[in-house]
């Protein structure tokens, strides 16, 4: 039997990859429209296409870029948490609301972008981290 704390880290890997779908599906057409050719477009910095594609098709990717953020944290703390015996229960209820507000930031952030919404859904999960790493750091001591 495993910890129920893995089933929301295997939800929010997966949706990782539904917004790298997301992003490839916007931006391989922004990129068209913008006249760039991928055949001869070499390599830059996180966010060189800011400006060079309409700025809505670079919402998707710059989600996926926090995908590769702050939620490296929360898989580090969920499989702590499963190997100290401690993933089910009320931590893995946690790791389901973090997995669920950062979806909801991917969706705002993905279509209509707006900062406060976001800003909420980001502290929101903030909290459900600090929280899930305080019990890790509970488990560990006891």
């Amino acid at each position: 039997m495993h910890s129920q704390i893995i089933a929301p880290v295997v939800a929010l890997v997966a949706w990782s990859l539904v917004m790298l779908i997301w992003m490839f599906l916007v931006r391989m057409p922004a990129l068209k429209r913008a006249g760039i050719d991928m055949a001869r477009a070499r390599g830059g910095r996180p966010g060189i296409l800011d400006g060079m594609v309409e700025e809505r098709a670079q919402w998707p990717a710059h989600n996926y870029i926090h995908l590769m953020e702050q939620p490296t944290l929360f898989y580090a703390v969920s499989f702590a948490l499963a190997l100290l015996g401690a993933g089910d229960g009320i931590n893995a209820w946690i790791a389901w609301a973090y997995v669920a507000l950062r979806i909801a930031h991917s969706l705002v952030q993905a279509t209509f972008n707006k900062v406060a919404v976001r800003f909420s859904l980001f502290v929101l999960s903030t909290f459900a981290l600090v929280a899930l790493t305080l019990h890790a750091g509970i488990a560990l001591l006891h």
